[in-house]
């Protein structure tokens, strides 16, 4: 495969409620995950719900951050994609440290083409009729 970035998925549970539905703390939480995985933030988006929990987004130069919470389950789901230069794992480190998350598991995928693409990205071993087939779509 050639790599063209790193993707975790974060699971975790046993947070307190309070700092999954503080809009702000999320965004804070969101900003020094930036800037310690050495990304740079193009846009912010926080949104509260009534009447709990809340999602984020961070657009970044390198792709993005994103946040969803369930305070009432102490849960939240996060992701992080980053391609090209930054720490991911950095930034997802201090989004589960600043919302003191019990426990997390983190899923790490590597996201690109497969080695049997041509250079435009294309794979040889499938059509897009097969592809259409896979999913299902006629």
């Amino acid at each position: 495969m050639t790599k063209l970035g790193t993707h975790l998925i974060v699971d975790a549970w046993n947070a307190p409620a309070d700092l999954l539905n503080d809009a702000d703390r999320i965004r804070q939480a969101l900003l020094e995950g930036i800037t310690a995985g050495e990304a740079t933030l193009i846009d912010l988006c926080v949104h509260q719900f009534s009447p709990h929990g809340v999602t984020a987004t961070a657009t970044l130069s390198e792709s993005h951050i994103a946040i969803h919470t369930w305070p009432e389950l102490g849960y939240f789901a996060a992701d992080i994609f980053f391609c090209g230069r930054g720490k991911p794992e950095e930034a997802m480190k201090i989004v589960i440290k600043a919302l003191k998350a019990g426990d997390y598991s983190i899923t790490d995928l590597t996201r690109g083409y497969p080695s049997g693409a041509d250079a435009n990205g294309h794979l040889e071993t499938f059509s897009a009729k097969s592809l259409k087939e896979i999913a299902g779509v006629a």
